[in-house]
Order: C-alpha cells, then sequence, then structure tokens
C-alpha cells in the first residue's frame, strides 16, 4: 500500500526550493529601485578611493625610499631593484580610477607630486636594508588593517600586496645579512 501525505523527502525539497527562490528574489532588485542603499554604496566608493589615495602615498613614500638607500649604498641596488620595481607596480595597481578613464567623471584633477621622504637613510647599509624590511613590514600590516574597510575586490588586492610586502620584508632581511659593511 502506498503512503499518502507529505513525506519528509518532499517537505525538505519543498523547502530549499522556496529558500532558493527567496535567495534569487533578493539578488535580483535592480540599482534604481533600491532606495536607500544608493547613499550607502556612494560612501563605500568614497572610503575605498580615500583608501586607494592612501595607498599610493604610501607607496610613493616608499619607492622614494628605496631610491634613497639604493643611492647611498650602491652595492645594494641591485638587490634592491626588483623589489621597488614590484612596489611601483602595486602603487599603479592601488591607484584609484582616473577621471579620464571614466567619462561620467568629469575632468582630471593633475597628478600631484609624491611626498618627500622622511628622514636621512643610515650610513650602515645592512642597517639601511633593515630599514626598508621594517617599513615593508609596516606595508604589510597597513594593508592587512585596511582589509576591514575594503569592498570584495578592493580587499583582495590589499590581501595580494600585503603577501608581497611580507615577502618583500623576508627578502629584504635576507640582503641585509648578505650585505657587506
Amino acid at each position: 500500500m502506498r503512503r499518502t501525505g507529505t513525506t519528509r523527502r518532499g517537505a525538505l525539497t519543498a523547502t530549499g526550493a522556496l529558500a532558493l527562490g527567496a535567495v534569487l528574489t533578493g539578488c535580483g532588485g535592480d540599482d534604481e529601485g533600491a532606495g536607500g542603499k544608493q547613499p550607502a554604496r556612494a560612501a563605500t566608493a568614497k572610503a575605498e578611493k580615500a583608501l586607494r589615495e592612501k595607498a599610493v602615498r604610501d607607496d610613493a613614500l616608499l619607492l622614494a625610499r628605496y631610491d634613497l638607500v639604493a643611492e647611498a649604498h650602491p652595492a645594494t641596488a641591485a638587490g634592491l631593484e626588483p623589489l621597488r620595481a614590484a612596489v611601483a607596480e602595486h602603487g599603479q595597481a592601488l591607484a584609484p580610477p582616473r577621471a579620464e578613464d571614466d567619462p561620467k567623471k568629469g575632468a582630471p584633477k593633475g597628478d600631484e607630486a609624491p611626498p618627500a621622504p622622511a628622514g636621512p637613510v643610515s650610513a650602515d647599509p645592512k642597517a639601511a636594508v633593515r630599514e626598508l624590511a621594517a617599513a615593508e613590514r609596516r606595508r604589510a600590516d597597513g594593508y592587512g588593517e585596511a582589509l576591514l574597510a575594503a569592498g570584495p575586490e578592493l580587499a583582495r588586492l590589499l590581501a595580494s600586496v600585503a603577501a608581497a610586502a611580507a615577502a618583500h620584508a623576508y627578502l629584504l632581511t635576507e640582503l641585509a645579512e648578505e650585505t657587506a659593511v
């Protein structure tokens, strides 16, 4: 004899279908009808732009620091160049989209000069390279903290750059040990 009525399998299937329908309905809304979501998106975009601008400034300072160390201690220049090039690429990747790249944004503001690096370079080449390693560690930590305020796409980029900065710190520490006084 066949059982009639609701079975456990049928109830679970119906519940799953209803839950899936609710999720898909919630994901399918258009942006114009979102009402209160537009100001939140604008605030998020503004915060991400500020994060990107700070990251570019910090990278410009670090690039200037790399240049100062390489100039003061030419024996370290060959070891520093690939790391410096990577920092320059990170700065380009983190830069906010330029206004000329987006026709809806308006006129570009013009390029700002990078800030001057703080402090002199140590006279000891090992100490100078260790200072660069410490700066890379601070950069990795700063990007790790910035992940909390970033959206998903920027967070992935910041995580990648933070990992690279941590690797740079390790490589610079090794370079400092190999550097002759």
